[in-house]
């Protein structure tokens, strides 16, 4: 693969197949999308983004700032938008905010907009920012954070390699996330969909609404039961969803 950014989940390649572009999370990789992709049926054509610095991306230098991560990803995404005949997007958490850069770097430069983004488990770019700085705790403090958000097997957290692995990456995320800023008025013609867990500590309801001031498009906020890694006990809904909206916009 070298250091290409797309992985494709699913088999689905014809003519006529939606594609879905999936953002990972912070500290994530591509194949987390991967029981999401399953869920949606031959008709869409699911790809992943692969950041650098994890799986076989591992040698790779992090990035540990937003705008080079799309500087990074958007000629493949380009060349990939160019191919289909219509596309959507969805970014989860730290993922959101990537794919909604790319959304707006698509439409600057390529004419291009997804029928559909989605964001999910993440406050609008421009809702008020917790005064919590994860990129800044000590290894133990933030190993116990990711305990506390779910999504990280303690095993893993336990073993001293993978922990070194596993804490370098999600604190250069979350530098990058943290460090991110985003202008009120900034926008996107496509509608968005906002979801999130009832239980999520880092998304209400509240600021996933204020994704809407972020679109001149239409815009739908809804949460699923769960905590911040909602998506994983939640994957057949999410998909149809997906599908839902996305045959909404495909007939508008």
């Amino acid at each position: 693969m070298g250091n290409s950014w797309l992985r494709r989940l699913s088999p689905a390649t014809g003519d006529g197949s939606h594609k879905l572009f999936c953002f990972p999370h912070a500290g994530g990789s591509a194949i987390s999308f991967g029981p999401l992709a399953k869920c949606m049926g031959p008709e869409y054509d699911v790809l992943s983004v692969q950041y650098p610095g994890r799986q076989d991306r591992r040698h790779e230098p992090l990035v540990d700032n937003i705008a080079d991560l799309v500087d990074g990803l958007l000629p493949e995404l380009r060349e990939a938008v160019d191919d289909a005949e219509s596309f959507s997007i969805f970014g989860h958490s730290m993922g959101s905010v990537v794919a909604f850069e790319a959304c707006r770097r698509l439409e600057r430069e390529l004419g291009a907009s997804p029928r559909v983004l989605f964001a999910s488990g993440r406050r609008a770019p421009s809702a008020a920012k917790s005064q919590l700085r994860v990129h800044l705790l000590s290894d133990r403090e933030l190993g116990e954070h990711l305990l506390q958000f779910g999504g990280t097997p303690a095993a893993l957290l336990e073993d001293p390699d993978f922990r070194e692995l596993i804490l370098s990456v999600v604190r250069n995320d979350y530098r990058a996330i943290e460090t991110y800023q985003c202008r009120a008025d900034a926008m996107i013609s496509s509608p968005i969909v906002a979801i999130t867990g009832d239980r999520d500590p880092d998304a209400g309801l509240a600021e996933i609404e204020v994704w809407g001031s972020h679109t001149s498009g239409s815009f739908f906020a809804t949460s699923f039961p769960g905590g911040h890694f909602f998506i994983d006990s939640n994957c057949r809904p999410i998909a149809q969803l997906i599908r839902d909206h996305c045959a909404r916009a495909l007939s508008s």
